[in-house]
């Protein structure tokens, strides 16, 4: 698509510029989403500046702002990229071992390593020419937005109530474990509900700002509190601050497998019935049926079925 007022040319490249200038109003952080340098977005934001023939964003205190007219335009924008990639990808056959795409799956970092290991090992096999972005969640982060943009192809989370404006489907389901020091008392004789409550935990800094994550739900609605001693930023820390000390965390029995293998930990069965954490892959509407997020979903859902038959006690 492309459109000409004077002697430029507003095309999909520009339309792309634009949406991304409108997200993060900053030159740098746009040419750094794509993979550009800096001087050539700002070409760019010149070019859209004659085009439309509106500043499109203006420097404030608090850093630059998009004019009224950009915010007017901008809806129009993103439906008209969404159009031109549904217009692209319906009907044509997806080839990874030859294709040289660049996907972004955003997931929290609780994610078990092993599944991610996985996923990234099942990718190189199958996509060796393509690129995979891996993209840690955060408090402040819109999921959302990214997915509607564009920005992110799939997102990974465990949901208490899943986001209805998506599509999703689920990838595993794991089991609720806690974790302590190998030499810690209640590594030898397990744990009371009374020893729960008393002992000190390690908790996540809580990743989404919208939902209570799925442990801190099953508390609040049993009205079990427990000591909150030290909160990690990262969740991949907390197993390397309990050797030595009295903590417990609690998590998943994949993420806590993986880092006994590595530290001087024990796993313990929770004093707490919680239900098992559901795992999903969420997506948005504009990607539903492009054959090459299609093949990526499915990659997905392979590897968490395979990590959840090699969970399955022999028999």
């Amino acid at each position: 698509m492309a459109t000409r007022r004077g002697s430029e040319t507003l095309d999909t490249y520009l339309l792309k510029v634009f949406s991304i200038l409108m997200a993060e109003r900053s030159v740098s952080r746009t040419a750094l989403k794509l993979n550009q340098s800096q001087p050539a977005i700002s070409v760019a934001l010149k070019n859209l500046r004659q085009i439309l023939q509106d500043p499109l964003l203006v420097r404030e205190k608090g850093g630059m702002v998009p004019t009224d007219r950009a915010l007017a335009i901008l809806e129009h924008a993103r439906t008209a990229l969404s159009s031109i990639d549904s217009m692209l990808e319906t009907g044509e056959a997806f080839e990874p071992d030859s294709s040289r795409q660049v996907f972004r799956i955003g997931s929290p970092d609780y994610l078990a390593p092993a599944f991610a290991a996985s996923v990234v090992a099942r990718f190189r096999r199958e996509a060796p020419h393509a690129r995979l972005v891996l993209h840690s969640l955060g408090p402040d982060f819109d999921f959302e937005h990214s997915l509607a943009e564009g920005e992110l192809d799939v997102v990974i989370g465990n949901w208490p109530e899943p986001p209805d404006r998506m599509h999703l489907s689920v990838l595993l389901e794991d089991e609720i474990v806690c974790m302590v020091a190998a030499d810690h008392p209640l590594a030898r004789r397990g744990m009371t509900l009374d020893d729960y409550r008393r002992v000190p935990h390690v908790v996540p800094t809580p990743y989404s700002i919208t939902q209570r994550g799925m442990i801190d739900t099953v508390l609040t609605s049993l009205r079990i509190q427990r000591e909150e001693c030290v909160e990690a930023q990262s969740f991949m820390l907390a197993p390397y601050l309990l050797p030595g000390t009295d903590l417990v965390f609690t998590t998943t029995r994949h993420f806590a497998r993986y880092y006994t293998e590595l530290l001087p930990l024990a796993i313990l069965e929770p004093p707490v019935e919680f239900p098992p954490m559901r795992f999903y892959q969420l997506w948005h509407a504009r990607n539903h049926h492009a054959p090459s997020h299609q093949w990526l979903r499915h990659l997905l859902g392979d590897c968490g079925r395979t990590m959840a038959q090699m969970a399955q006690p022999p028999r």
